[in-house]
């Protein structure tokens, strides 16, 4: 299970007079603002954006400054995997340290969506023992075995969120390492990826030959 909410696209004006700076073409903009206040690139801008992304990582500097920031709700397992990706990235995390006692822990705090009947049964029973363990460490004092037991007994699929920020130049290197990856997860987040503004002209590199001088 993966779930993304909250995501914003940031600076992407910026990034485009950024990407016209070598060649002194600001002139030759044509973007601007729609009346909901997205940034909408015109057909030289674009067609600039497109061949800039083809030319190698070298030629497309600006990738790297358009921004997205999204809360990611997802198991520990893929938490694991996406921490591979540390250029540019940071993350504010939920605390399973520090919060795990808070609330109860029900089947549905993690990620059972593959799960077997007999896997989801046995995964059920194991919570509920973890359950009595959160009880009993709230109510006998908050006994430090007990938080250890609660630690080092939640499963790798227990779901944690983070809140995110990354930019386009690290959303090209997921997308082309990930997007056929065994775990649905990220298949989910290449999905999302596709998504964003621009996403085929600059992130994918979708072929078009339909391109106006920039």
């Amino acid at each position: 299970m993966l779930k993304i909410e909250r995501t914003s696209v940031m600076n992407l004006e910026n990034a485009m007079r950024g990407a016209r700076n070598p060649l002194n073409s600001w002139a030759r903009s044509d973007s601007s603002y729609d009346e909901d206040g997205n940034y909408i690139l015109g057909p030289n801008d674009l067609s600039l954006a497109k061949r800039l992304r083809i030319a190698g990582s070298d030629h497309r500097k600006y990738v790297r400054m358009i921004m997205v920031c999204c809360d990611i709700t997802a198991p520990i397992y893929w938490w694991k995997e996406y921490d591979t990706y540390k250029v540019a990235t940071v993350a504010n995390s939920t605390s399973t340290m520090h919060k795990i006692h808070s609330k109860p822990i029900e089947y549905d705090d993690f990620s059972h969506d593959h799960l077997t009947p007999d896997a989801e049964k046995i995964m059920k029973d194991y919570i509920a023992e973890i359950e009595k363990i959160r009880q009993r460490y709230m109510e006998e004092g908050k006994n430090k075995e007990d938080w250890y037991d609660l630690i080092q007994m939640i499963p790798e699929s227990y779901n944690q969120m983070r809140t995110v920020t990354l930019n386009y130049e690290t959303l090209i290197n997921i997308y082309f390492a990930r997007r056929n990856h065994k775990l649905q997860e990220w298949h989910t987040f290449c999905e999302w990826i596709e998504s964003l503004p621009y996403a085929n002209e600059i992130i994918i590199a979708k072929n078009d030959e339909s391109q106006p001088e920039a």
